[in-house]
């Protein structure tokens, strides 16, 4: 029996937008490879960047962080401990509550995303006005 005519039409529109999501994801790995990052690394340092731009310290915890990067919390625990001994963050116990844990950049890690923040963007506008 075949689909009727509305199901197919959201299972084509779902395939395209994680095609479109697959091929920004590579483009974004590709310009972001040789600074030593990828799209996700990347997504951490901007979400601690605007956390330190939005009064928070420049910290944000561990959970924040996983609510809008879409990683596990075991791929996100790995990716902070790389980019920790990267230099480009560091962890802390939260003084409010010691069972959290609390990330901020260091001054490395906001030179870095301060000079791939544009390419990341430029990618963006590239593959979501040219697809989109």
């Amino acid at each position: 029996m075949a689909a009727n005519r509305p199901e197919q039409a959201l299972v084509e529109q779902w395939r395209d937008m994680l095609a479109l999501h697959a091929r920004t994801q590579c483009e974004l790995d590709r310009t972001l490879h040789g600074h030593g990052l990828c799209a996700s690394d990347f997504e951490v340092l901007d979400v601690l960047a605007e956390c330190a731009g939005s009064g928070g310290g420049g910290a944000c915890r561990v959970q924040e962080i996983a609510e809008r990067v879409h990683l596990s919390q075991s791929a996100l625990s790995r990716l902070i401990g790389r980019l920790e001994k990267d230099g480009l963050v560091e962890r802390a116990m939260c003084p409010e509550d010691r069972r959290g844990v609390r990330v901020v950049l260091t001054d490395k890690g906001r030179a870095l995303h301060g000079e791939v923040r544009p390419m990341q963007r430029a990618v963006l506008a590239r593959m979501l006005t040219e697809e989109g």
